[in-house]
């Protein structure tokens, strides 16, 4: 079996959580912080990678080496070429986890991909995509199954209307309602409407407005408002997840599109698809590349404990409305 691995789509949560399962696969839990490397392509030199995969595992039978965003750094056809050959010298001793996040026309001609159909006794690749908005109560079942519950049809069609295809919140909603009728019985529309998305999602909308317009006072009064229904890390993957939907409605927009082909592109509901156009249209597309890969890097710097969640969103409200 490889012992390399690459994970790619837009379905941010599905790769996370593949990820944490390499992470738990460590037979003896104690060891599993000393023998896993987490390395982002865009910062790292070519010494941090060859290290990590080749430093000899301890009281472990490999090491886990997870690396994001490998298309970031390899660019040009030769780098490209002297990274395959690396990745036909990953040592037994290393597992290597390779994620990226791409949309699905990226995916198909997708370098890496590409490669790895040819070396598939190499490596080992899996596709993580967002589900379609009419699949969406579909997944909503499944998730609720997998997280031990039951949730009735019409529940979930109406919990797919509030998250559209973000498969993140989607999780976290399941999780807080199943936790509200304490696993007891099937999950029905009353019980989707009492804990009410829409309210956080409305909130998250008024953030941004805020943010868009410059109003720091504003900004850091929404932001504590969420933080009395929200989590950090809950409310961190609503403001990613809303960046995003307006980066994509932003490039429908730019492209001469109408509002269907933003709600089919977003994958929401056309309420929230239209909320998000016009918000779109009080950024520019430069902006929001700026502001999505901040976020990017603010999201890697969590995850390596470089930063807190609750100092990055303050910073970030800073640096916004300045």
């Amino acid at each position: 079996m490889p012992n390399t691995f690459f994970l790619f789509g837009n379905d941010e949560f599905a790769i996370t959580r593949r990820i944490s399962e390499f992470t738990a696969d460590f037979p003896d839990a104690s060891s599993a912080g000393m023998n896993t490397a987490r390395l982002e392509a865009r910062t790292m030199s070519e010494d941090d990678l060859n290290n990590a995969v080749n430093a000899m595992p301890f009281l472990a039978k490999r090491r886990l080496v997870i690396l994001a965003n490998p298309s970031a750094k390899y660019t040009a056809p030769n780098s490209r070429k002297k990274f395959e050959e690396f990745l036909e010298k990953v040592p037994d001793t290393a597992r290597l986890v390779m994620y990226e996040f791409v949309e699905p026309k990226e995916a198909e001609k997708h370098w890496l991909v590409k490669w790895a159909e040819k070396h598939s006794a190499l490596i080992q690749t899996k596709a993580f995509m967002s589900p379609r908005a009419k699949d969406m109560a579909g997944w909503i079942i499944s998730e609720t199954k997998n997280q031990n519950g039951q949730i009735e049809p019409a529940a979930a069609g109406k919990l797919a209307e509030m998250v559209g295809a973000d498969t993140r919140q989607a999780a976290q909603e399941i999780a807080k309602l199943l936790a509200y009728v304490n696993w007891a019985r099937p999950l029905k529309v009353q019980d989707v409407e009492a804990v009410s998305v829409v309210t956080a999602e409305q909130n998250i909308f008024d953030f941004v407005d805020a943010l868009a317009a410059g109003n720091a006072k504003q900004s850091q009064s929404l932001l504590h408002r969420l933080l009395e229904t929200e989590d950090w890390f809950s409310l961190w993957g609503m403001v990613v997840r809303q960046f995003r939907l307006l980066l994509l409605a932003r490039e429908v927009l730019d492209s001469k599109g109408n509002k269907d082909d933003v709600t089919r592109a977003l994958g929401v509901h056309p309420f929230v698809a239209e909320k998000t156009a016009n918000q779109a249209r009080r950024f520019s597309l430069a902006s929001l590349e700026t502001i999505y890969h901040k976020l990017l890097e603010i999201d890697e710097a969590a995850k390596t404990s470089q930063v807190t969640l609750d100092l990055a969103m303050e910073t970030l409200v800073v640096e916004l409305t300045r």
